[in-house]
């Protein structure tokens, strides 16, 4: 039973830390806070099970689609409404607003596209399950793990040695002196709300052959990937998964041997404990200070 939580749990906190990528990226990248990350997941959800399920597309393609789809709804929302609140120079927290009033207006969209009702995916994988230590574990479920580290990997080698990750940095760091250089602070701003959306759909469309997709898929998730970025280290591509992944096998390990009505209790005091002992992170990641 232990083996099967800790596997449950992983996966679980492999999700956490693709949304809490996102969440890191988009701060790194811009000193900018996005709450809109959970409902993008949902979407995912709901746009991969439209493109693999309904339209009868393979997987792959699928899967690219989403990602695709979620870049560009991330670069749309930054270039129309994250840019102009930002040229009228407006405070930080207008800009937290604006991403919750977009988190339900998502929501809502959502609903009246794809109603609330519960769906399925068919089988994706040949082999339904596999045998890991004597347990049996969903083949989607070492998929979404093998997925989680490779972007974990890819967006940490992206943001430190790419000359447009560089910049991405630069331009988080002082817009008008990358600006100086020659940066175009725009483009980075929009690319990274842009990956950062990839990231939370590509969460969904991982998440939803396990769990289902339903209208409030994201919310939670949504959360728990913002406690797990601050944990690991907030702006740390590495401390987002480590972060997510800590996170998810307490809140199974909770509910596995306590019970499930407190795993969220358990998750959140810990994220407290976090920023009272630590408030660095795991990975002793330091926020932008403007």
């Amino acid at each position: 039973m232990l083996l099967q939580i800790l596997v449950s749990g992983f996966v679980l906190g492999c999700v956490y830390g693709l949304i809490a990528l996102g969440y890191s990226l988009i701060y790194k990248s811009s000193g900018l806070m996005n709450f809109v990350q959970g409902d993008v997941l949902t979407l995912g959800a709901f746009l991969g099970y439209t493109f693999y399920s309904l339209l009868g597309l393979p997987y792959w393609v699928a899967l690219i689609l989403t990602v695709l789809t979620a870049f560009v709804f991330g670069l749309l929302m930054e270039k129309f409404v994250i840019r102009k609140l930002l040229s009228k120079s407006v405070l930080a927290i207008y800009i937290v607003l604006a991403t919750i009033a977009i988190q339900y207006i998502l929501q809502n969209a959502i609903q009246a596209i794809w109603s609330t009702k519960m769906l399925n995916y068919p089988q994706i994988f040949p082999v339904p399950s596999v045998s890991v230590a004597g347990v049996m574990v969903q083949s989607e479920s070492i998929f979404c793990i093998v997925m989680s580290f490779v972007c974990m990997a890819g967006l940490q080698f992206f943001m430190k040695y790419t000359r447009f990750g560089t910049a991405m940095r630069a331009a988080a760091m002082d817009a008008k002196a990358a600006q100086a250089c020659g940066i175009n602070t725009s483009l980075s701003t929009g690319v990274s709300w842009g990956i950062a959306a990839g990231m939370a759909a590509l969460a969904g469309i991982l998440l939803g052959p396990i769990y289902g997709v339903f209208i409030m898929l994201g919310s939670t998730i949504g959360r728990k990937g913002f406690a797990g970025a601050i944990m690991g280290g907030y702006g740390n591509m590495y401390g987002a998964i480590v972060g997510g992944i800590l996170l998810g096998l307490v809140e199974t390990l909770v509910a596995g041997y306590l019970s499930s009505t407190y795993k969220d209790m358990i998750a959140y005091a810990l994220l407290l404990l976090f920023l009272f002992v630590k408030p660095t992170g795991i990975f002793n990641e330091r926020a932008i200070t403007e």
